[in-house]
C-alpha cells in the first residue's frame, strides 16, 4: 500500500474508468455504515448525491469524516484506492447545476430516470468529499 495525491495522474486515470465506489460514514452509535454510490470526480475531490433523508446523509451532517473505496480486480489481482476525507454539502443552485450536469454526462439516462429529468431534485443532498489521505493498494500501488 502506498500513499499518493488525489490529483495524481494515477488516481485520476483510475477513477475515470470506474462507476461505483463504497462510501463509509459513522453512525450515531459509532458503528460504520458502508453504501455503494455513483460518483463524479475532478482533481480536487469526489462528488456524490443521495436522498437528503438517508441515514448516510444524516450521519455526514453529524460527523463529516468519511471513507470512500473504489476497487477492481479478477484472476488473482486486485486494485484498490482508499480515500479518507471530509464532506461538505453543496446548496447553491450554481453548484448543484454544475455538478448535476457532470452526473448526467457520466451516467446519462440512468441518472435522468432517477431524477425524473436532467436537474438534481430538491429532495437530494449533493456533497463533496475533500480528500485528506489517499492510499492505493495491490496492482495499482505498483503502477505509476
Amino acid at each position: 500500500m502506498k500513499e499518493t495525491e488525489f490529483a495524481s495522474k494515477l488516481v485520476q486515470d483510475y477513477l475515470t474508468g470506474k462507476e461505483v465506489g463504497v462510501l463509509a460514514t459513522v453512525n450515531p452509535d459509532s458503528s460504520p455504515l458502508a453504501m455503494p454510490m455513483w460518483f463524479v470526480h475532478d482533481r480536487d475531490g469526489l462528488a456524490l448525491v443521495s436522498q437528503a433523508d438517508d441515514m448516510k446523509v444524516r450521519n455526514m451532517r453529524q460527523d463529516p469524516r468519511v471513507g470512500f473505496v473504489v476497487e477492481s480486480g479478477s484472476g488473482g489481482t486486485i486494485e484498490c484506492m482508499i480515500v479518507q476525507g471530509r464532506v461538505t454539502f453543496l446548496s447553491s443552485e450554481f453548484d448543484r447545476s454544475r455538478v448535476g450536469a457532470r452526473f448526467i454526462d457520466k451516467y446519462g439516462v440512468h441518472m435522468e430516470k432517477r431524477w425524473d429529468g436532467r436537474s438534481v431534485p430538491g429532495s437530494r443532498a449533493l456533497f463533496l468529499i475533500q480528500p485528506r489521505r489517499i492510499k492505493v493498494w495491490g496492482a495499482l500501488a505498483t503502477s505509476d
